[in-house]
């Protein structure tokens, strides 16, 4: 038997799954919390002189090629990613859920200009033992 939906769904009928709160055994965040991104920023920050229009925060350029790499996505399709999931915003270090993200698929560009292959290559090989069920630990 198959019972019709009477209605078509809201918005505001939908519940989230995360209530709130982003499960600690996510892949994203378990990586987010295994990469060193202090280190990374000090490292990235090397690529900019002391004058001029403010980069993209690290993490921000570093996470969205990970991404890509991971999903193996253009650099338009990791953008439209990033902006419906709140465990991707997450691993960028964002403060809250947002529609709005701070870059363009042009920018990812410049990203990979300046954040070596090899970096990202490392920190998929991390998110993919976190997939299988392996602890990994950060280069």
């Amino acid at each position: 038997m198959y019972r019709t939906n009477e209605r078509q769904m809201s918005l505001y009928d939908y519940l989230p799954p995360y209530h709130g709160q982003l499960a600690e055994q996510n892949r994203w965040v378990r990586l987010a919390h295994a990469i060193d991104w202090d280190a990374f920023e000090r490292e990235y920050s090397g690529h900019f002189g002391r004058a001029g229009k403010v980069a993209i925060p690290a993490r921000v350029a570093f996470g969205c090629l990970i991404v890509r790499a991971a999903c193996g996505v253009s650099d338009r399709e990791t953008v439209f990613l990033i902006r419906e999931s709140p465990y991707l915003q997450y691993f960028l270090g964002f403060d809250t859920f947002t529609d709005d993200v701070p870059f363009s698929p042009r920018s990812m560009e410049r990203f990979r200009a300046r954040i070596p292959a090899a970096q990202v290559r490392r920190a998929v090989r991390l998110l993919r033992s976190f997939e299988s069920g392996a602890d990994g630990d950060a280069d």
